[in-house]
């Protein structure tokens, strides 16, 4: 039982993949499950696997919020646990359950109304609309559905334990999976509809993943866990939520909104562009997963030393979290660069888009180390609280540096779809060395007092 007196943080690098490796393989499972995606949609053509490309940055736009506030929920239920306070952990889980919930409702609504618009603003070629809206919308009416288990995630994440929500994220995935050719290719006794099927897929599977995150957090008898009674709206602890959550959603609801811009810049280069950055980005995130696991792992040790008062413990959580990283990463992104071409071609046999994604990979997965150092330096300030770093350095990695970098070159040279992938590398190398300085200031050490109830 957790008492309500300070702990110390073990923070070896035993402790961070304790943390991190459930994360890993719940995110391996996700991106093995997207790559699945698509290879099915793959077989019925480049228009079909260029919908879900075109719609995952609005999509992730609208699902920022809900991220940036279960974000907050895991900031401060790990400061809670630091501090060996158990009601207060309990008190910012059932926070934090009530307001992504609105969240969700709210943002998958409004997202459904206005897909047509967005999809005419991102110049949707016409051979592809049709699909993109009904992936789209299909997957704004499931939002809630993961919202709730963001619930789940966060809650654990921030206590350490997250071999639960990786149990219930590999259900989830398998189901979605086994879904997938069901829905998509019309196998009896389900209906072929092809794109569609796909959406639908993944709607289910994140409705039994909600049902099962409700059971755990309702019925089971933990010291994080839902109740009605404690879901009554705490002005004073919203404001904290808002205040260290509403940031960093800004601040990565505008990267994704730069996305957007920017797909609008690769949909003006054609159809093969399209698949060739929607079959990469997708088969990066493979190597990505490092990267955002170490970052909860981060988020969760530095947050429990803060609330501790053992702020002398981040930069060895830090450092740490980078012998990992660069462990993991590096013959990831080497193997990348030299298969890049291979890798696509499983997926879309088409010449002009194996060609694009190869080089797609030699330019970018150099630049992906620098972004994982970027991402468990983000991690470290999550835990500390002080998410306006984190807004400002996700504001400059898109709208500063990658965007204007990209069309500038593409207006200026002949580089065509490669000024996508130069602004890519650019803006990764420039934001983990401005995280880096930021770091070496020491004023992230300042946060905690500002959200101290």
């Amino acid at each position: 039982m957790i008492q309500n007196t300070a702990i110390r943080i073990n923070c070896t690098g035993k402790e961070l993949l304790k943390i991190s490796f459930p994360l890993m393989l719940g995110s391996i499972l996700e991106v093995f499950y997207n790559l699945t995606d698509t290879y099915f949609l793959g077989k019925l053509g480049v228009n079909a696997v260029g919908a879900p490309s075109i719609t995952f940055n609005v999509i992730f736009f609208l699902m920022i919020f809900g991220i940036g506030i279960s974000g907050a929920g895991t900031t401060l239920i790990a400061q809670s646990r630091g501090q060996g306070n158990p009601r207060k952990m309990r008190h910012y889980l059932n926070q934090m359950a009530l307001l992504v919930m609105l969240f969700g409702v709210f943002l998958g609504s409004a997202g459904f109304m206005l897909t047509p618009y967005i999809l005419q603003l991102l110049q949707t070629p016409q051979a592809i609309f049709s699909n993109a809206r009904a992936y789209m919308q299909i997957i704004l009416v499931g939002m809630p559905f993961s919202f709730i288990y963001f619930i789940l995630q966060s809650g654990y994440a921030a206590i350490g334990k997250t071999k639960v929500p990786f149990i219930v994220h590999l259900c989830a995935v398998l189901l979605n999976v086994i879904l997938d050719p069901l829905l998509i290719y019309g196998i009896k006794p389900f209906p072929a509809l092809g794109v569609t099927g796909a959406a639908l897929a993944t709607i289910i599977a994140q409705s039994v993943a909600a049902l099962v995150s409700l059971y755990i957090l309702i019925v089971k008898r933990s010291v994080l866990r839902l109740s009605f009674h404690e879901m009554k709206p705490q002005l004073r602890s919203w404001s904290l939520f808002f205040k260290i959550g509403l940031p960093s959603s800004i601040g990565q609801g505008l990267s994704a909104l730069g996305f957007s811009v920017l797909q609008g810049l690769v949909n003006s280069f054609g159809a093969g562009t399209i698949a060739a950055f929607g079959v990469g980005n997708r088969i990066m995130s493979l190597f990505d997963i490092p990267t955002h696991s170490l970052a909860t792992g981060v988020t969760s040790l530095s947050g429990r030393a803060m609330g501790a008062k053992q702020d002398d413990k981040l930069p060895v959580i830090l450092r740490q979290a980078v012998l990992i990283l660069t462990l993991l990463e590096i013959p990831l992104l080497a193997a990348s660069v030299v298969w890049g071409g291979d890798l696509v071609r499983f997926f879309v046999n088409d010449p002009e888009t194996v060609r694009l994604g190869d080089i797609m990979f030699k330019l970018v997965s150099p630049s992906l180390y620098l972004f994982g150092l970027y991402m468990v330096l983000t991690g470290v300030f999550q835990g500390a609280g002080d998410t306006k770093i984190i807004m400002v350095l996700a504001i400059a990695r898109l709208w500063v540096i990658r965007v204007p970098t990209a069309y500038l070159l593409a207006s200026i040279t002949t580089l065509g779809p490669l000024s996508i992938w130069v602004g890519m590398f650019v803006s990764n190398f420039l934001t983990a060395l401005i995280g880096f300085l930021y770091f070496r200031t020491g004023r992230w050490r300042l946060a905690l007092a500002k959200h101290t109830i």
